[in-house]
């Protein structure tokens, strides 16, 4: 056995019993050529695994979230499941550091592709699947997930602070409680730089600069969501 395919199977906490499935989904297409004796990479497994992570998603979401709709559901899986946040897991678990790359691919940075992370990341669910099943594959991935509120919350804060600001604060004080100002600027026309403050009625909550005030007023969306001032 690998010293490192050990410590991978430790840090997804699953122990193959078909070893040669965990190497298949390391193995990255670039190889083959070089080792004439595998005869198939990861894209099998990728294909494979890519449909059992939306199903564990989408099982999890409809639970997590009686309340959603189906666009709603679909928009948060796809945010959960895009190839920028399987890349990010993939490196999380450290398998950029275990997949095996021809000469040339390596030399060119494959290791640092988020598309050959995403497609390991995806391989490696298919291969736990068939090395087990369904209900194990589940564990895995609920398992490196963690809890998925948690890391939709970090995202959609990232991605529309915003309009998750807005979520939070709608219910609790209407549609119109939060209002967004120019507290300063800075520099000439052509490089000029806002500074927005934005306001719970008359409490504020966050700042943010920006080279726009859009972009300003995202800064400080995203400040009001980390500094614990929504209580």
């Amino acid at each position: 056995m690998n010293p490192d395919d050990a410590q991978l199977e430790a840090r997804i906490d699953h122990a193959f019993r078909d070893r040669s499935l965990l190497a298949r989904a390391l193995t990255h297409s670039s190889l083959l050529p070089e080792r004439p004796e595998l005869t198939e990479s990861n894209q099998r497994l990728e294909f494979l695994g890519d449909a059992v992570l939306q199903l564990v998603l989408t099982e999890a979401l409809f639970a997590l979230f009686p309340g959603d709709r189906e666009g709603i559901l679909s928009k948060r899986r796809a945010a959960l499941a895009n190839g920028t946040y399987l890349a990010r897991l993939a490196r999380e678990i450290g398998l950029d550091r275990e997949l095996r790359f021809g000469t040339n691919e390596e030399a060119a940075g494959g290791r640092e592709r988020a598309s050959a992370l995403e497609d390991a990341f995806e391989a490696l669910v298919g291969a736990v699947y068939l090395d087990s099943d369904f209900s194990e594959a589940r564990r895995v991935l609920l398992r490196l997930y963690g809890p998925l509120g948690e890391r939709l919350a970090v995202v959609e804060n990232a991605e529309n602070p915003k309009g998750r600001l807005q979520e939070i604060i709608q219910p609790l004080y209407g549609n119109n409680a939060l209002r967004y100002e120019v507290v300063g600027t800075e520099g000439e026309d052509h490089s000029r730089i806002y500074e927005v403050a934005v306001f719970l009625l008359e409490r504020r909550l966050g700042l943010g600069r920006g080279s726009s005030k859009k972009s300003a007023e995202e800064a400080a969306a995203r400040d009001a969501l980390t500094a614990s001032r929504l209580a």
